[in-house]
């Protein structure tokens, strides 16, 4: 059986995980109980700081709060990173509450309420409009404020991220403005009152693992972004290139390279750098950055056998980790990489499937797994679990408690 990729950078010479150098004994006490999350700090400052070392330095970084908007996590991201990503009034105000400059938020999403354009222009955060309509209503909230709202226009590109985990972009999409429509609505706001054009935000999918589709990618929108310059007829102020790095989940998958990815990214700047100009370019990434640093970690109440099958039945399950479920019977489900995280230096010795405690056979963690024998009172870890985990889970689900969330 192949180790996962996640599971060999662990130490398994000793006996327990150890996150950021604290014993899951010590977590456990600190968070009061079980179930919980658990981000490594030391994990993501690394990241961060590889992928700026991968990066040409003219490409600025964000953080999508979506991927995991713990606010403890959201101030550590903010003191690390270029700009903050939010999609919410809610996270809007975990972002402002960093105390980062709002000229360095960017607020995106489909369907946005008049009320949270009113917050957004009130804020002085970049709003990135995805329709005619939603930038005819800032303009009708901006005016009835007195104030000038910044936007940037998303572009629904007429091309796709191949092989993303989720695609955001090319063909009938209900995010961005079609590519063949940008023009004529950067006409109409060449004599707009009351927004202030600042750019563009070309966003083609995520969770991608192939560099080859990267660079297609990134080629197309430098080309896309070129195209809408020279129409729009001078440089815009800043260009959001996406993201789509993703991270593996699954055995098999390979890590994505990111040097790679900052030496195609290098020669595109190179080729393009005629009509850049001064624009600041930015890479907008949230799993990539957070993804791998969480650990989510439940209890094993007992084991019991059916049939022939062993189970381990857990105190955390889908309604904290939905991903890690399959969301509900809705994607052909895969195992995340799984440990005993008091046995990791023990050999896999059986096969079994870890239940959660809710009334659905839907709740599994890890099926038909091989690992340590684990007995009552031994800690199950679920790696890869900083990102989309408890707030994109359903929390009151049989109404057990959430999940606590540490940064350590």
């Amino acid at each position: 059986m192949k180790t996962h990729a996640a599971v060999q950078r662990l130490d398994l010479t000793n006996p327990e995980l150890l996150i950021n150098g604290w014993s899951l004994e010590s977590l456990t006490l600190r968070a009061g109980r079980t179930p919980f999350f658990a981000y490594d700090r030391s994990h993501i400052q690394e990241r961060v700081g590889q992928l700026r070392e991968q990066l040409p330095p003219r490409i600025g970084l964000h953080y999508a709060i979506k991927a995991n908007p713990m606010p403890a996590v959201v101030q550590l991201m903010s003191e690390l990173v270029d700009g903050l990503d939010v999609a919410s009034v809610g996270e809007l105000r975990v972002a402002l509450d960093t105390g980062i400059a709002p000229s360095r938020v960017s607020f995106a999403g489909p369907a946005k309420g008049d009320h949270e354009l009113a917050a957004a222009i009130g804020s002085g955060v970049l709003i990135n409009v995805e329709s005619p309509a939603e930038l005819e209503r800032i303009q009708v909230i901006a005016c009835e404020r007195g104030m000038t709202a910044r936007i940037a226009l998303r572009v629904n590109p007429d091309f796709e991220l191949k092989s993303s985990g989720m695609k955001m972009g090319g063909g009938a999409k209900p995010f961005g403005i079609d590519a063949e429509r940008i023009p004529a609505l950067l006409d109409t706001l060449r004599e707009s009152s009351f927004v202030s054009l600042c750019g563009l935000h070309i966003f083609c999918g995520s969770q991608n693992l192939r560099a080859d589709s990267l660079a297609q990618a990134h080629a197309q929108t430098f080309d896309l972004a070129r195209r809408l310059t020279e129409h729009w007829g001078q440089p815009f102020e800043s260009i959001n290139i996406g993201g789509g790095l993703g991270i593996p989940y699954f055995p098999g998958e390979p890590a994505l390279d990111g040097a790679v990815i900052g030496e195609q990214l290098a020669a595109l700047l190179g080729e393009h750098q005629n009509w850049l100009a001064d624009t600041e370019l930015v890479m907008e990434l949230g799993r990539y950055l957070v993804g791998e640093a969480g650990y989510y970690v439940c209890r094993i109440i007992e084991r019991k056998e059916s049939r022939g099958q062993t189970f381990l039945m857990c105190d955390g399950g889908l309604h904290h980790h939905l991903a890690n479920s399959g969301n509900f019977g809705q994607v052909l489900r895969k195992n995340y990489p799984v440990v005993i995280g008091n046995r990791l230096n023990q050999p896999a010795s059986e096969t079994v499937t870890a239940q959660g405690p809710l009334c659905t056979p839907l709740d599994v963690i890890a099926d038909r797994m091989e690992l340590p024998r684990a007995e009552p009172g031994d800690w199950l870890v679920v790696l890869q679990s900083g990102a989309y985990g408890a707030s994109a889970s359903p929390a009151a689900f049989l109404g057990h408690p959430p999940a606590v969330e540490l940064l350590v």
